[in-house]
């Protein structure tokens, strides 16, 4: 602890008495200070214990000793010597009147006593508080270090929080909780990821402190990593601000836990390179092969049924959608990207990334995450917390972008995801195949996320709604429509009854109102017109999904 005014009076070579305000001794004393100025305020920093002999000032006189005192106390002056057997053999009556007014110590001290004894004695227990200081922090070094070796990061937020006499959590690059010490932190911890995140979103280092005087403790958060992008984040709680020693602890276990994120960084990356040659394996049909190289780096991924999922940044989706509609129907616009908010850090399969793998290393699961240029594909167990956390995270893409304004939309990259059906490493190629195919309709249909199970559900017609298939629709049916314009008939309701009812004659022109000698004539135009026979099943297919593609009151 720094020096404080009972320590120097408890000092058996200071001789001081203690003459007002005895019972605001244990105040630290930052320094002593000799003035003789009858204002000294000026040149005053707070927490001082000034020295006087009352060469200026008239130390009998009452009202100016209680502006004097009451100068110096609003300055933050600690305690006031006065020196005794100079210019008053004792401490007139006045300045004793004034300090226990305004409540500061006023200390005795002896003709035999020269100041720079006392100054001595502060710099000197200054100088020992600062070597203790650095001596625990030292200490706290080996022991934070010793646990992070040992324990990992709970052993080493254990060790912090002792070291503070408060606690300490770990966040994870998502912003949720990771570890906490003591365990009852938990709780507290939980309540600061909106802080976190914001932390995140800064280049690293950074820093902030968040609660005060009128909350439970006082937090500072720090982010952990070397990257634009922090990896992690510390919170230490305290109740009171951080000392020397303490400070030394918390900057000890920001050193180490950046050391250890790093180290994750390229084990990580190594990690990645296996499952890209699993994957490609899988794919290949070889997954024996694939279990031989992946050996227990995926526990029993590999051996229980899995999802597979692709996904795309928008703007990727977006190009490969005007491909495929150039290739289907030359005159057709791609169909436009789904307007999402972008993801933190602006690279959304970046953050898909870490939002899976975080979910999947709170739950104790195995997930195969492997980027493949534009693509990011994985491979999680069925119905494991890292799907589960896709399906959230897709979900509140798509909160955002239907509460989106129509300025945003477009502004920034987004994300288009498929996923398979549950499948085993031996049909791994044919689930690759289904996420592609569901990545393809959440394309066509603006949506963030579509599974395959969804595909085999509903009308296929959902599926055809795009602009290639539209364009077709309107080119195959475009003479139709232009011949009821003319009023000369009405060619597509009667095509549309009499398909609708599967060539029924009777019945499709009872629906229409008309003989059935009529609709047989106005197919025989349809026939016509078209030049195709209505005879043929692909040309009716061909038809009656045009007609469910178009508006019925199309003109």
């Amino acid at each position: 602890m720094p020096p404080t005014l009972a320590s120097l009076v408890n000092h058996s070579a200071l001789k001081l008495t203690v003459r007002a305000g005895g019972d605001r001794l244990d105040v630290p004393v930052r320094w002593a200070h000799v003035s003789e100025l009858a204002d000294p305020v000026p040149y005053m920093e707070g927490g001082e214990l000034l020295l006087i002999t009352a060469l200026k000032l008239d130390a009998e006189d009452r009202e100016a000793m209680r502006r004097y005192v009451k100068r110096l106390a609003g300055a933050g002056v600690v305690g006031l010597g006065f020196a005794v057997g100079v210019n008053y053999d004792e401490i007139p009556a006045a300045l004793v009147e004034a300090a226990e007014a305004e409540g500061l110590p006023l200390l005795e001290v002896p003709r035999r006593t020269p100041f720079l004894a006392i100054s001595k004695a502060v710099s000197a227990a200054i100088a020992a508080d600062q070597y203790r200081a650095v001596t625990a922090g030292f200490a706290a070094q080996r022991e934070l270090t010793r646990q992070a070796l040992n324990s990992g990061p709970e052993g080493l937020l254990a060790a912090l929080a002792a070291q503070v006499d408060g606690w300490a959590a770990l966040y994870d690059a998502s912003g949720a909780v990771v570890a906490t010490a003591p365990e009852w932190a938990n709780r507290r911890a939980a309540r600061l990821t909106a802080d976190v995140e914001r932390l995140r979103d800064r280049p690293a280092p950074a820093s902030a402190v968040v609660g005060g005087p009128d909350t439970e403790d006082r937090v500072e958060l720090h982010s952990i990593g070397t990257g634009r992008r922090p990896r992690a984040a510390l919170a230490v709680g305290t109740a009171a601000p951080l000392g020397t020693a303490e400070r030394y602890a918390v900057h000890s276990a920001i050193a180490l836990l950046t050391l250890t994120t790093e180290r994750s960084r390229s084990l990580h990356a190594a990690e990645q390179r296996i499952g890209a040659a699993v994957l490609r394996m899988l794919l290949a049909g070889q997954p024996d092969h694939a279990r031989a190289v992946a050996g227990d780096l995926y526990g029993g991924l590999l051996d229980a049924p899995f999802r597979v999922l692709v996904a795309e940044s928008a703007s990727a989706s977006a190009a490969r959608a005007h491909a495929d509609a150039h290739a289907r129907v030359p005159a057709a616009k791609p169909a436009p990207a789904a307007a999402l908010p972008a993801a933190p850090g602006g690279d959304p399969l970046a953050a898909l990334a870490e939002i899976v793998e975080a979910a999947a290393a709170r739950s104790g699961e195995a997930v195969l995450v492997v980027p493949d240029g534009e693509r990011l594909v994985v491979l999680a167990g069925d119905g494991s917390a890292a799907a589960a956390a896709c399906a959230e995270h897709a979900a509140a893409l798509e909160a955002a972008r239907a509460a989106a304004s129509e300025q945003r939309a477009g502004e920034e990259d987004e994300l288009v995801v498929g996923l398979s059906a549950p499948a085993g490493p031996i049909a791994a190629a044919a689930a690759y195949k289904q996420a592609e195919q569901a990545l393809s309709v959440a394309r066509r249909r603006g949506r963030v996320l579509v599974e395959h199970e969804q595909l085999a559900s509903g009308s296929v017609l959902p599926l055809l709604a795009d602009d290639a298939v539209r364009a077709f629709a309107d080119g195959l049916l475009r003479a139709l429509y232009e011949h009821d314009a003319t009023g000369r008939g009405d060619l597509v309701a009667s095509l549309r009854a009499w398909l609708s009812r599967h060539g029924q004659w009777d019945a499709a022109a009872a629906d229409l109102g008309v003989h059935r000698h009529t609709l047989r004539y106005r197919m025989r135009r349809v026939e016509e017109i078209l030049g195709r026979s209505l005879d043929d099943p692909d040309v009716r297919m061909e038809l009656w999904l045009a007609l469910k593609t178009t508006s019925p009151d199309h003109t």
